[in-house]
């Protein structure tokens, strides 16, 4: 029989069988969800994804190395130009759209060296 609840330390993980606070199971899903398995080689990779969003599709722009600020104006800029909404996570910025030519125009202009890849 596992442990699920202790009166001194609470939930305890089903996985790790530590409290949910010491939880190390939830620590390494988020370390790597952020890690997105893609090269770090200075290349601005424009990504296609629908999967979790009930079939809408966005556009993810990955490898850009700036600050948090820096992503937001980039990203505010891009979602301008697409007309259309987004969001900056995980050093990812998200735009709700599939007009990645228009997406690469915009990044190379800006000076980045860009490639479409994905789907």
């Amino acid at each position: 029989m596992n442990l699920v609840y202790s009166t001194e330390y609470g939930k305890i993980c089903k996985g790790c069988k530590k409290p949910q606070a010491e939880c190390i199971c939830k620590k390494n899903k988020k370390d790597s969800a952020k890690n997105t398995h893609l090269p770090n080689d200075g290349v601005i990779r424009l990504l296609k994804e629908s999967k979790g969003r009930k079939g809408k599709g966005v556009t993810l722009v990955a490898g850009i190395d700036k600050n948090e600020d820096e992503l937001k104006k980039i990203a505010k800029l891009l979602k301008q130009k697409c007309g259309s909404g987004g969001t900056v996570k995980n050093q990812i910025i998200e735009i709700q759209t599939d007009n990645r030519e228009v997406l690469k125009q915009e990044l190379e202009k800006m000076g980045f060296k860009v490639k479409i890849s994905g789907g």
